[in-house]
């Protein structure tokens, strides 16, 4: 089964339109100009992992050669770790539901300080 297609991703300020690029099971989902990326993917060994990735790319100014550009690239996760059996899907969505609520709360402050570095 697979998500819905093509995905909208506002990362940038507009909606980027994510088509399927790849994989029945595990999902690659890019924008035209292959800027924006989601990937999908579950790993099953002694844990399950179910990850949905978020990769956004851009071309700058390399702050070392100013005259050059370089290609940069930044990714943002959610990994479910979890044993084979144990919890359901509601305890899980439980356990998202609650972490994303704190952390976007107060316009996701805890994020904003995550990122300045704050512990």
């Amino acid at each position: 089964m697979s998500f819905a297609e093509p995905l909208s991703l506002n990362v940038t300020g507009t909606a980027a339109t994510l088509p399927r690029v790849e994989g029945p099971n595990d999902g690659d989902y890019r924008s035209a100009d292959g800027l924006v990326e989601l990937v999908v993917s579950h790993t099953y060994a002694k844990r399950t992992r179910r990850l949905l990735r978020v990769n956004l790319s851009k071309i700058s100014a390399d702050p070392f050669k100013p005259t050059e550009n370089v290609s940069l690239s930044a990714s943002y996760y959610i990994v479910f770790d979890l044993p084979k059996a144990g919890f359901t899907n509601t305890e899980l969505l439980q356990l998202f539901t609650g972490s994303n609520t704190l952390f976007t709360a107060t316009s996701n402050l805890m994020i904003t300080k995550l990122l300045g570095g704050e512990a």
